[in-house]
């Protein structure tokens, strides 16, 4: 994937032959980040018709404009760290290449392999961050849309939910590679594990308020 192209360019079947095919990237951190953009554009879509059916109370018009301002932020910024993921996980594949014949050449990969992994580790750390704010405003939407699209607010919550675990383990796969005392050793899982219980909860309220207002 060339450093300039955007995965948001391609079609759907193109997309889906790149992830099936022998090239590792783009890879899980991309997909993940993916699934949160569709996570993200569902909450959005139930706001808009939401908004169209025009039924809605004052505090609950205000509630959804600012839920679709959330959804369409969040989704923008997932489809960025999308890219961001392929071309980081790319970077460590140069960096891994560079040549290793002399102690100064070895010092020069490491120095690149260190730096390349952790900004390969911070993408979808920011990609679990943007899915878990994702699974928070389908839970708030999902009380308060169109009862007719109460499904789509519960599937906005799966998805995001499933992007913020996957890209927690794209997190995870990296951090034994990281230097030991390298702050993101210390604080990710930390942050992994609320994320982890943010999102548990989301998802849980989300499938409340789905269920009761399907009957």
């Amino acid at each position: 994937m060339a450093d300039d192209e955007s995965l948001a360019s391609l079609s759907l079947e193109e997309l889906a032959g790149r992830l099936a095919s022998a090239e590792p990237v783009p890879g899980g951190g991309s997909a993940a980040a993916l699934a949160g953009v569709l996570g993200a554009a569902l909450v959005s879509m139930v706001v808009e018709l939401t908004h169209r059916s025009g039924s809605q109370p004052e505090e609950d018009r205000v509630a959804l404009s600012h839920i679709g301002e959330g959804a369409r932020a969040r989704l923008a910024e997932l489809l960025e760290l999308a890219d961001r993921d392929s071309r980081a996980y790319a970077a460590v594949m140069r960096a891994r290449r560079l040549p290793r014949s002399t102690n100064e050449q070895r010092a020069t990969r490491g120095q690149a392999i260190s730096q390349a992994t952790a900004d390969a580790t911070r993408v979808p750390l920011q990609t679990a961050r943007a899915a878990a704010a994702v699974v928070d405003l389908a839970a708030r939407v999902a009380p308060i849309g169109n009862p007719s699209a109460a499904s789509d607010a519960g599937v906005a919550a799966l998805l995001s939910t499933a992007a913020m675990r996957a890209a927690a383990l794209n997190v995870r796969i990296n951090l034994p590679f990281l230097a030991p005392e390298a702050a993101l050793v210390r604080e990710a899982p930390r942050e992994l594990v609320a994320l982890d219980a943010q999102v548990s909860a989301g998802e849980a309220r989300t499938l409340a308020a789905v269920a009761e207002r399907m009957g």
